[in-house]
């Protein structure tokens, strides 16, 4: 019993590795991670006294928890079945496949991504590159909102900032969670994404498998009360007009609704505007590109391109440097009225549970079509768009006082019509300056002799941004 035992040294540190492994296992780290749950709940309630829209439990879930009750969704495991048969290959090929689809899908929220670094983030870019402003907002119908509701942001989609200008314009409300493009899967970015609550969705994805599973988290996220952000038009303007809503996501979201469940489904109109879009001419190069029939063109357009960004934030940091650069204007978010899904459904005396796919899908383009015209109708008319609105239906140069004259009428018609006019200070004549001001600052417009028009070779951005505007009464 007293006999030594030799053992070489590399044996006894790699025993006395596993043994400290082993108590940090069993006994250090459960209690590690019940400090940190603990302490991470009082900060989750913390911020539900602060926050209208309450962080709901769904948001809260483990991913992983949330992976398998996607894959073995009854709906899920049937897609499954059918697909397997249909590609001729195994049962447990197909689930492989939508584990993979879920763990695509499916986010892992962090509230200190959120509301540490992302708002934080967001509030910092807005306010560097903007002159940020509230609109319109209908105080009274958001107060009717339950909180317990599942409320969904319908947002009008003109630039990529709108993630971020909607993420800072919401924080001190809700932490919501958007759906992204195949644009934001980048390395680092898409892991940053995700943590702040993001879910990736493949816009032309036509695997029926790939459709089932996020639909089924779209209506396990809306039964489960996540505050979500959607751009029903399914991609940013090409002409600065909206654009006809894409019924996918909105269609998800309303086909297991059940109007006697104890949560309501409420949709939100949100309407958003710049002075300047960071996107503007890619977006007009693209929209040149398709109809020339170039779609080589088109995509390429899109692609990153590291020396464009890197001349135009040195061009930018130049202008500072001299003390010429300016920030890009104001931009504008407005609050609309909100939608009850319950009272919709309940109005009209359908469920969209019983319908066949064809009568589905033509209730749900009503109802996509409802909320498009309520986003319109908040969004907000900034001083860019009024000037260029001005100098594209002028026949000829006016005069600075024929320019204030036919912007002062262009407000009143819209004010009357009902749309929402931001008057910086509420004056009239700086909101002129500062539109014409911007105009000229990108050469858009020419003076000669005191006389202003739009610049000719200009007029396609001219129309972008008139068009913003167009569709409202006025």
């Amino acid at each position: 019993m007293t006999t030594s035992v030799e053992l070489p040294l590399w044996l006894v540190v790699f025993v006395s590795v596993l043994a400290v492994l082993a108590a940090l296992d069993y006994l250090l780290l459960p209690s590690a991670r019940w400090v940190m749950r603990r302490r991470f709940n009082r900060a989750i309630e913390e911020l539900n006294t602060r926050l209208k829209l309450r962080i709901q439990p769904f948001k809260l879930a483990k991913r992983q928890s949330l992976i398998d009750q996607l894959v073995f969704d009854p709906e899920v495991i049937n897609e499954i079945e059918v697909y397997a048969k249909a590609n001729n290959i195994t049962r447990t090929v197909a689930q492989d496949l939508a584990r993979s689809y879920a763990r695509e899908i499916v986010p892992s929220f962090s509230a200190y991504a959120y509301f540490g670094i992302g708002a934080r983030l967001s509030r910092w870019l807005c306010t560097l590159l903007y002159r940020v402003r509230l609109g319109y907002m209908d105080a009274d119908a958001l107060k009717t909102v339950d909180p317990d509701s599942s409320v969904i942001f319908v947002i009008n989609h003109r630039s990529n900032m709108d993630y971020v200008l909607v993420t800072f314009m919401a924080s001190s409300s809700s932490a919501l969670s958007y759906a992204v493009g195949e644009w934001a899967r980048v390395w680092l970015l898409q892991s940053l994404i995700r943590s702040m609550g993001a879910y990736f969705v493949r816009r032309d994805s036509r695997d029926p498998l790939y459709r089932k599973v996020l639909a089924r988290y779209v209506h396990m996220a809306v039964a489960g009360g996540l505050a979500q952000a959607v751009f029903p038009e399914g991609g940013l303007t090409r002409d600065g007009k909206l654009q006809k809503p894409k019924l996918g996501l909105i269609g998800y979201m309303v086909a297991g609704f059940d109007a006697k469940a104890s949560r309501d489904a409420v949709f939100v109109p949100v309407g958003i505007n710049y002075d300047r879009v960071l996107e503007d001419r890619l977006q007009l190069g693209v929209l040149a590109a398709k109809e020339g029939g170039n779609t080589q063109g088109a995509k390429a357009q899109h692609r990153f391109n590291a020396g464009v960004l890197g001349a135009a934030l040195l061009r930018h940091i130049l202008l500072a440097l001299r003390g010429r650069w300016y920030r890009f204007g104001y931009a504008c978010v407005s609050f609309g009225a909100p939608l009850s899904l319950r009272q919709y459904v309940t109005e009209r005396g359908i469920d969209f549970r019983t319908m066949d796919q064809a009568a589905r899908f033509a209730e749900v383009e009503k109802l996509a079509d409802v909320l498009m015209a309520k986003v319109g109708k908040v969004v907000p008319v900034l001083p860019v768009a009024l000037m260029a609105t001005v100098l594209r239906d002028a026949s000829g140069p006016l005069s600075l006082l024929e320019l204030k004259s036919r912007a002062l009428a262009l407000t009143q018609r819209l004010a009357a019509g009902g749309s929402h006019v931001h008057i910086p200070r509420g004056d009239q004549d700086y909101a002129i300056d500062v539109g014409m001001r911007m105009l000229r600052l990108r050469h858009l417009v020419e003076e000669v002799d005191g006389l202003y028009r739009a610049n000719p070779a200009e007029m396609p951005l001219i129309n972008y941004y008139a068009n913003s505007i167009a569709h409202l009464p006025g």
